[in-house]
């Protein structure tokens, strides 16, 4: 009997072995999950910490701090996470060559217990500088965990299953989010006296994930093509992929071996002058910029604004908050379950094809907020519908095609670039959209709406789809659109790379 091809539904409908998905969870709940939830948590004991901050300012000085450092205080506790974010995704694939992607992850978790530690710590001490300085270091364990986790992740997966198990990134990122909002509410470790122990609660994830990964592999490419260990990658590959389920998988590993060899991991700033990523890596920065600067951050800084004008009780209005946490997690999951029939192009491309659409209709919605007692409702349904479609387009397809536009000498540098530009995107976003937002008001979504169209037109014209196709194969499609013939001065594999099948 003939074994399916590619193009057969038996391919198609491939379903992950067991211990593959308890691996990709494994990596996620230390990964990801940590930046989500750190990202929601610390919204929910604001006010509890600033009464800290001023009790503590008290106690020292005999004087009640100022409103405006106050202010200044809670902004650097909250933005110093992304200023950590960058200098975690700067040394994130440095690690991940030197440790390996498993190694780097189990290291990594060492910056969430110490942040756990001292954030924990900053109440009995009576020391605020604590979460300033543990807010930086879970930061840093984010910073790393959203570079190296989707690249152990890519690298483990089948090819048939690498965007289905790719997205475990953004569903465990969503569902960080959530967790963390529920952690947050007042029922849990929302009260004043709990809010030390909810923010040590970032412990959880790494001691789980101590726990847990070590119990599987390596990635079985970095083990075959970095550190040529033959009989490591078919142990892992027998362990993740099933005894007989691996055959395909081992052939396109040793023909990107046979591609790399002589290639030594490339450094971030030399893929800048490599020609032969060139496309590759502004696409990776278009798709990172436009992840943060398509209006996903107003929509939630708009949210309370438009439950209280839609008359939900300000005490309801966290509830309601955990339902846009909910909603962004389960287009998640439902972008999972889409994008190896779909494609990553579709996904993408018609994910910013509606933000823009509920960009206009919002904007018109907050421009008539009190024309009609229906309006808020539009308003609300718009929140609700903008963040499903960045669910299913650019929340869940960025970081897989991070991992599928780069063979292996690339990747780790391209992750770093990638998250790089993210986290800065996000620090700058955090900086900016406060004055775009008083200059502009509700007509910054027009901006937003800019930003979503350039994206989708660049992607539409550049990026090729991936879905079902080896790294070597989306190399060689980049090089022919370019209509160019990469010389050895550029890549001194790469004609290997254009004539290897």
């Amino acid at each position: 009997m003939n074994m399916p091809n590619e193009e057969s539904p038996e391919f198609k409908k491939e379903f992950p072995n067991k211990s593959l998905l308890l691996a990709a969870w494994a990596a996620c709940i230390g990964g990801t999950f940590q930046y989500g939830y750190n990202v929601s948590i610390i919204n929910g004991p604001t006010k509890h910490v600033q009464a800290f901050i001023n009790q503590t300012w008290l106690q020292r000085y005999d004087t009640e701090i100022s409103a405006h450092a106050l202010t200044l205080l809670w902004s650097t506790i909250v933005s110093i996470f992304t200023l950590g974010g960058f200098v975690g995704a700067s040394i994130g694939g440095t690690l991940a060559i030197k440790f390996g992607r498993k190694g780097t992850l189990l290291f990594n978790n060492l910056f969430a217990l110490l942040a756990a530690l001292l954030m924990g710590l900053s109440y009995p001490t009576g020391i605020f500088e604590l979460l300033v300085i543990g807010r930086f270091i879970i930061g840093i364990n984010a910073g790393i965990g959203v570079c190296v986790q989707p690249l152990y992740l890519g690298e483990i997966a089948p090819r048939a299953l690498r965007g289905a198990m790719a997205m475990g990134t953004s569903i465990f990122i969503t569902g960080g989010i959530l967790t963390g909002q529920v952690i947050g509410l007042t029922e849990l470790l929302g009260r004043e006296e709990f809010w030390p122990f909810l923010l040590s609660t970032t412990c959880i994830p790494a001691f789980l994930q101590l726990m847990i990964l070590p119990c599987f592999p390596e990635s079985p490419r970095y083990l075959l093509i970095d550190k040529g260990d033959d009989e490591g990658c078919k142990a892992a590959l027998q362990q993740l992929h099933g005894t007989d389920n691996f055959d395909s998988e081992r052939e396109d590993m040793e023909r990107e071996k046979i591609s790399a060899a002589g290639m030594r991991a490339k450094r971030p700033w030399e893929l800048f002058t490599d020609r032969t990523v060139r496309w590759q890596l502004i696409t990776v920065i278009v798709l990172n910029v436009g992840q943060q600067l398509n209006g996903i951050n107003a929509i939630y800084f708009y949210a309370d604004y438009v439950f209280r004008e839609s008359g939900i009780p300000e005490s309801k209005i966290p509830y309601a908050t955990v339902g846009t946490g909910a909603c962004e997690a389960l287009t998640a999951l439902t972008c999972g379950m889409l994008i190896e029939s779909l494609g990553r192009k579709v996904l993408i491309i018609g994910g910013y094809t509606l933000m823009m659409v509920w960009c206009v209709l919002f904007t018109f919605a907050l421009t008539f907020q009190n024309a009609s007692p229906l309006v808020p409702y539009l308003s609300m349904a718009c929140i609700f519908a903008f963040i499903l479609s960045f669910g299913l387009g650019p929340g869940g397809v960025t970081n897989i095609l991070t991992t599928e536009l780069f063979t292996q000498p690339a990747r780790p540098a391209a992750y770093m670039i990638a998250g790089s530009v993210n986290w800065m995107s996000f620090f700058i976003i955090g900086m900016v959209f406060p004055f775009i937002v008083t200059g502009l008001q509700q007509y910054s979504f027009l901006v937003f709406m800019g930003v979503s169209a350039v994206v989708a037109i660049f992607i539409f014209f550049v990026v090729p789809e991936t879905k079902n196709k080896t790294f070597v194969e989306i190399f060689n499609e980049f090089q022919s659109n370019g209509k160019r013939k990469p010389s050895y001065s550029d890549n001194p594999g790469a004609t290997l790379l254009l004539t290897q099948q």
